[in-house]
């Protein structure tokens, strides 16, 4: 399946979900799957089967095709989209505390898959080193934060921006003592 298709998947699975505040858990039960693998197709991180996405889409009480309305692989024309903030979705990953991420937009162009999202870091956030299958760029809105990278520490004002390879094992660190926000483009390589 292609990488775009996989995040639309997620990201309906998740905003279905809260539609139905339901909670990760709660669905877990009902699909009879792990809290564990909800958490991680949601945040695009595995990918599931068909007859688990199947449960998960009947634990939800969706019809198969209105789920999957909508849904567009990168060959399919690309319409404007507009995006208001009130839209920006809300979301956790996995094995972070403090970090809230809001989703801008996700779409597919040309040879790959661009997602957009402000991450804000709370000082206290932690994570473990991670690496994602994409070339991330981030800009700094606001605050100080510590980008590491195996060995390497580079610290980031706001204003200043990055773009990295996100398979080098990395994580960011606020550096301040009040929130500090920036903007995430992942770019997703196409598969051949």
């Amino acid at each position: 399946m292609e990488e775009d298709i996989l995040i639309q998947i997620s990201n309906r699975i998740k905003e279905r979900r809260r539609e139905k505040n339901i909670t990760v858990q709660e669905l877990a039960v009902r699909a009879n799957v792990s809290k564990g693998l909800i958490s991680q197709i949601e945040n695009s991180r595995t990918v599931p089967s068909l007859i688990v996405l199947i449960d998960i889409i009947q634990a939800l009480e969706i019809d198969l095709n209105e789920f999957f309305k909508d849904i567009r692989s990168k060959d399919s024309p690309v319409p404007i989209l507009i995006k208001r903030k009130s839209e920006y979705e809300h979301f956790e990953k996995e094995y972070a505390d403090g970090f809230h991420y809001q989703r801008i937009f996700t779409q597919s162009i040309t040879q790959s898959t661009v997602d957009i999202v402000i991450l804000e870091l709370e000082p206290d956030a932690s994570r473990p080193m991670v690496e994602t299958e994409a070339f991330e760029y981030k800009y700094i809105l606001n605050g100080e934060v510590e980008y590491r990278f195996n060995d390497e520490k580079i610290i980031l004002h706001q204003g200043d921006s990055m773009l990295f390879d996100g398979r080098i094992p990395h994580t960011p660190k606020n550096l301040g003592i009040t929130t500090a926000s920036m903007l995430v483009i992942y770019f997703f390589e196409e598969k051949k």
